[in-house]
């Protein structure tokens, strides 16, 4: 269940981020609304993994995909420039996280 919550971390904290671009100024209420609900979920969901997996992992785990997933959502989505260099280093981010899963930890 800890790799699942995890997922859930950063699927929300994800969805909380995009949420971010349209709230101009913090005058629309409903994406402000999106972006409180995601990171508080986003938190709720780390709190849950840490009772299964290590605190370096998880923050690792978690960060570096979001990160990776915020990056090719701008990209993809959103028509931010897409750069060899940028590629380079989601896979590099990738590359990290999928090491230090395979360090070790529960």
């Amino acid at each position: 269940m800890g790799w699942l919550y995890l997922l859930l971390a950063i699927a929300t904290e994800v969805v909380g981020t995009v949420a971010l671009r349209s709230v101009d100024g913090l005058s629309r209420l409903v994406p402000i609304a999106v972006v409180v609900v995601g990171y508080g979920l986003s938190f709720v969901f780390l709190a849950a993994t840490l009772r299964e997996l290590d605190l370096g992992l998880t923050y690792a785990v978690w960060a570096g995909l979001g990160t990776a997933a915020i990056a090719l959502i701008g990209m993809l989505a959103f028509g931010e420039s897409m750069t060899p260099l940028k590629l380079v280093s989601l896979v590099l981010i990738i590359a990290g996280v999928a090491g230090l899963n395979a360090a070790g930890g529960h």
